[in-house]
């Protein structure tokens, strides 16, 4: 089993910053991509930003310049630094990863998910 527990959300006015953070525990072989996806009230959840095991980063258009994905490979954790923050923030942010475990004859790989987190962004 693999769990990705996620910490860091809150409640934060326009223009300030808050850091989520998402570690990965249990039968971990390897992980590829890292990332954070998140959904506001009636919309579909979208993608923020991943990360490949090899730094490779993805951000979506409306965050760019502002947030910043990162990883700590030693730690299977996930780190999402979030600036300048907007009132169009405020959403359920989801942590996700792609993760091989391995079983008793083989190995296999899929997508896990985390609980999720609230980000409220005040104006």
């Amino acid at each position: 089993q693999v769990q990705l527990v996620e910490s860091g959300g809150g409640l934060v006015q326009a223009g300030g910053s808050l850091r989520l953070s998402c570690a990965a525990s249990g039968n971990i072989l390897s992980i590829n991509t890292m990332g954070w996806h998140r959904q506001a009230p009636g919309k579909q959840r979208e993608l923020v930003a991943d990360i490949t095991s090899g730094g490779i980063t993805n951000y979506a258009d409306s965050v760019k310049g502002r947030f910043t994905v990162s990883r700590d490979n030693a730690k299977n954790t996930v780190y999402l630094q979030m600036n300048s923050l907007k009132p169009e923030d405020t959403a359920v942010y989801y942590c996700n990863a792609r993760i091989t475990s391995r079983s008793t004859i083989s190995y296999y790989t899929r997508d896990y998910w985390g609980q999720g987190t609230q980000v409220t962004v005040s104006s």
